[in-house]
């Protein structure tokens, strides 16, 4: 059974209420009202609501931490030692295509270390949990990062750059990096989610996920949940500072540095 700290036990929580509103949103997708954020990038009228329940059910049951949320920017509180990080919909475009990936993302720092993490899909009913030093869950399963050793056995995750994001230089730079995948490993999917990628590296299902420019919401519960199925992860660089880069890779510790030199040497080829 996956251990829920009184902390975990609240998001999850918050998480299974929005989750029940967003499905219902879900079901009338053909009737929200949809406001261009910005190319490519819709927010919508179920991805503010959701914000709100999240919000409102952490704060009642933490009263005084901040919370960090991508529709709202900071929400600030007198507990500087705490910080829940939250993405209501990771994955707003799949969702606003009818495509069911998509998730509700939820993490809490303390003094600065990521404590516990989230991840929720409320269509699939995949609920992937985790507490620092206690292991990472689906449901009610204990995850490890898969065991593949070699780059000709991998399947690898990636986000890619769309119109509105990133400059045409990142958008090159990305196929050269895509070039060296396809050359040395089996397969790469495009899924729509971090937070489900990243959850699924843990889950064993991808082998390595990779991608750059990412906010600290969308990614924040998932780098915990890797590391607590026994995973790696980075920065680009090798370092860890994904939540201030946004640039990640995770993967497990045998494929983690031949994916970073991959990478590496097709960032520098251009």
């Amino acid at each position: 059974m996956p251990y829920l700290s009184p902390a975990l036990n609240v998001m999850v929580s918050a998480a299974r209420k929005a989750g029940r509103k967003l499905i219902r949103d879900f079901g009338e997708i053909e009737n929200l009202q949809i406001s261009l954020k910005g190319p490519a990038d819709f927010v919508s009228v179920a991805d503010r609501r959701t914000e709100s329940i999240l919000v409102a059910e952490l704060q009642k049951a933490r009263p005084g931490y901040p919370i960090l949320t991508e529709e709202s920017g900071l929400i600030d509180g007198p507990d500087k030692s705490h910080r829940f990080i939250i993405d209501p919909l990771d994955g707003t475009t799949n969702f606003l295509h009818g495509i069911p990936h998509f998730a509700i993302s939820i993490a809490l720092e303390r003094e600065g270390q990521l404590q516990s993490g989230v991840i929720y899909n409320p269509i699939s009913d995949d609920l992937f949990t985790a507490e620092r030093g206690h292991g990472a869950y689906l449901n009610d399963k204990r995850l490890r990062v898969a065991g593949r050793k070699q780059l000709k056995d991998a399947l690898n995750a990636t986000g890619i750059p769309f119109m509105g994001r990133g400059t045409e230089d990142d958008h090159k730079r990305f196929l050269r990096e895509l070039g060296g995948m396809m050359e040395s490993t089996p397969g790469v999917r495009r899924f729509g989610s971090a937070a489900l990628d990243l959850a699924w590296v843990a889950a064993g299902r991808f082998d390595t996920f990779w991608e750059r420019g990412l906010a600290p919401w969308d990614i924040a519960a998932g780098v915990l949940i890797v590391r607590e199925a026994g995973g790696l992860i980075t920065d680009l660089s090798g370092g860890g500072r994904m939540l201030e880069t946004g640039d990640v890779l995770a993967a497990n510790e045998a494929l983690h540095p031949q994916i970073l030199k991959l990478l590496k040497e097709a960032a520098k080829a251009g």
